[in-house]
């Protein structure tokens, strides 16, 4: 993409001056001013190993940012309003109110002509308290792997967002749905985690109301859209590129949904954990918001047609309950020393799970449907 190009455009929902929604904002600071930018270099770990050889710097770069709290993300815009050519917008919305979801689409639909990138990447965890007896159980037995993908979060069941839907679900999942169905942009890239574990997820159970893991399930539930909607996406005959649906795990961070239930002390014993991990070999541990934000900031500036694909099989043979790999998944790695890159995890459902994601779309489309009409909204195509 050289210089000549339509400048990037992107919306980062949860961008509120902490985390890695903020290392997101961060890193193309640095990169769109690079004639060869080294975020957009494509160096997986199967099928791709290449390099871009064509200019691929922006003129100028229009960041989004949106968030609930207006001082956290004034503070964000605060801290990164010092670069040239750079416009920085910051928007409030409430991914748990569909009124506030409807609102900051209306804005930016009005303030720039098209959405390049939408990054899903606000998120809510109803955790409560830790269980400690099993977190020490845990690390006794495999200490990378507990630090990676916890179990041990106690998490309040049955909240309730402001519309009647289930918080945790409206939230990370649902708010999202609107937003990209009402300013879509041509890349939209879902931030999962390495905690999305189908263990915990009940499709009937969908807006995830009686779990006691609806964090998990919703990430969970995130992997099954975005590989949904990319696919219908790709299938879709269209005049322009397909929009792509792409999904991220950050790695491991520290974050303030986890620093909210612990202590001065505990918290230092986090980062001790994450740094032991990194240690014994852990590639997910960046612990670094900036370094998180690999993955998802290469995935802005790459050139699609260098990502990684994946011909799934024919599934009519298959064992209904069988995983085969459908997907691929970008993960932010790093080595031991902390230097980031970016890596590829297959993404593996069973025939039975991509029947799942295909209802959950039709039940989110029809809840999206019935929000409009009760807005006196148009149903976009």
């Amino acid at each position: 993409m050289s210089s000549h190009s339509p400048w990037p455009v992107i919306i980062v929902t949860g961008a509120n001056g902490a985390g890695v929604g903020f290392g997101i904002c961060q890193r193309p600071l640095l990169q769109v001013t690079s004639k060869f930018p080294t975020d957009a270099q494509p160096h997986y770990d199967f099928r791709v190993k290449q390099n871009i050889d064509d200019e691929l710097s922006f003129s100028r770069l229009t960041l989004t940012l949106a968030c609930r709290s207006r001082r956290r993300r004034e503070a964000a815009r605060d801290k990164l309003n010092f670069r040239r050519h750079l416009t920085i917008a910051v928007h409030t919305v409430d991914l748990a109110h569909i009124q506030s979801v409807f609102r900051f689409a209306d804005e930016v639909t009005k303030m720039y002509p098209y959405i390049s990138h939408l990054i899903c990447n606000a998120g809510v965890a109803p955790f409560i308290s830790i269980h400690w007896f099993l977190a020490i159980k845990e690390l006794a037995t495999d200490w990378v792997k507990t630090v990676t993908a916890p179990i041990y979060y106690m998490q309040e069941v049955g909240q309730l967002s402001q519309d009647g839907l289930g918080w945790v679900w409206h939230c990370n999942v649902f708010g999202h749905y609107v937003l990209l169905h009402t300013s879509t942009g041509a890349r939209v890239i879902w931030m999962s985690s390495h905690e999305a574990n189908p263990i915990f997820y009940d499709p009937s159970d969908w807006q995830l109301t009686k779990t006691a893991h609806s964090y998990e399930s919703s990430r969970f539930q995130m992997d099954l859209i975005a590989h949904q909607l990319d696919q219908v996406s790709l299938r879709e005959e269209s005049d322009g590129l397909p929009v792509r649906h792409l999904t991220v795990l950050p790695g491991v961070a520290g974050t303030n949904i986890a620093n909210a239930l612990l202590g001065t002390l505990s918290s230092i014993g986090m980062f001790l954990a994450f740094y032991i991990a990194r240690f014994l070999g852990s590639p997910y541990h960046l612990i670094g918001a900036f370094e998180a934000a690999i993955s998802a900031v290469h995935l802005c500036l790459v050139p699609l047609a260098f990502l990684p694909t994946v011909n799934s099989p024919d599934s009519d043979n298959l064992d209904p309950s069988a995983l085969t790999e459908v997907g691929v998944r970008y993960v932010s790695q790093c080595d031991r020393w902390g230097e980031e890159r970016v890596g590829t995890m297959k993404l593996a459902l069973s025939k039975e799970q991509e029947k799942q994601s295909d209802e959950l779309l039709k039940r989110c489309e029809r809840l999206f449907t019935a929000f409009c009409e009760a807005e006196g909204r148009m149903v976009p195509p």
